[in-house]
């Protein structure tokens, strides 16, 4: 699978406090653009679908050299190694390239949760959610389903008893598994984009601004009062007690002349 350059990685905490803030924030709306762009463009749904090939036609070299062996002859068994040996090449290097398009879906997945998290900007983020690409991708890994799931199940419904039967049908299901596993990755990879959009991009929304707490105990309370007793509204005349007439008295603080409050 060719090698694409991706974006870096966004710069440290402590170095993005020395930046400008509008910088920061255009490199990681162009950054997170391009990621989505590798991520879900029609060119990797097409690799895809070309590592999915690349193993149909290394299954189909199992096939055949399961049919010549059927057949019994010399010939035909030396035929058998032929279309072993090529089914054996193919499907490692089918294995390696679909290995190396792994490993860069996890290189892009990491950049994009590290470029998210990096700063706050929901108006350029509400472009990256792609649900344009996402459905392209839906739709075409449900179309390719049913048609692996169609063939799959036509083969085992299909088959009788007879001379090359098996090695047909275990080509043929083999086929139909290679389309409903190509499908289910595709799935996987728009579901993926999908729940990384609503996560990560929420996450990194604004955050929602509080006025001053007002509770008592909170730090607006710090310096009000330093007593637990009841507190006075600045501009109200204090309150006196009806039955002696003195302002009221601190939790804490006893009176000498006046007995127990009734």
């Amino acid at each position: 699978m060719p090698r694409r350059d991706l974006p870096p990685p966004p710069p440290p905490a402590h170095l993005r406090e020395w930046l400008d803030e509008s910088v920061v924030r255009a490199d990681r709306a162009r950054s997170l653009a391009e990621l989505v762009r590798h991520n879900l463009g029609i060119e990797r749904l097409l690799l895809l679908w070309a590592v999915a090939a690349v193993f149909a036609l290394g299954w189909s070299f199992v096939g055949m050299s399961l049919m010549a062996f059927e057949d019994g002859g010399t010939r035909a068994r030396a035929l058998g190694l032929v279309f072993a040996a090529l089914a054996a090449g193919v499907l490692v290097s089918g294995g390696i390239w679909f290995g190396r398009g792994a490993r860069l879906d996890r290189r892009i997945r990491r950049l994009q949760c590290a470029w998210a998290a990096s700063d706050r900007d929901p108006a350029a983020d509400r472009r990256l959610r792609a649900p344009g690409r996402s459905l392209a991708w839906l739709l075409s890994s449900l179309a390719l389903g049913a048609l692996g799931l169609r063939v799959t199940f036509g083969a085992a419904a299909g088959t009788r008893p007879g001379e090359g039967a098996y090695a047909e049908l275990v080509l043929t299901m083999g086929l139909g598994l290679i389309l409903w596993v190509t499908a289910l990755l595709g799935l996987g990879k728009a579901g993926a984009h999908y729940r990384w959009a609503l996560c990560a991009l929420r996450s990194a929304g604004p955050a929602t601004s509080h006025g001053p707490a007002t509770s008592h105990g909170s730090p607006a309370s710090y310096g009000r009062a330093t007593t637990s007793g009841p507190r006075i509204s600045p501009g109200e005349p204090a309150r006196r007690s009806a039955s002696t007439g003195r302002p009221p008295r601190a939790s804490g603080t006893r009176s000498r002349s006046s007995g127990p409050a009734v």
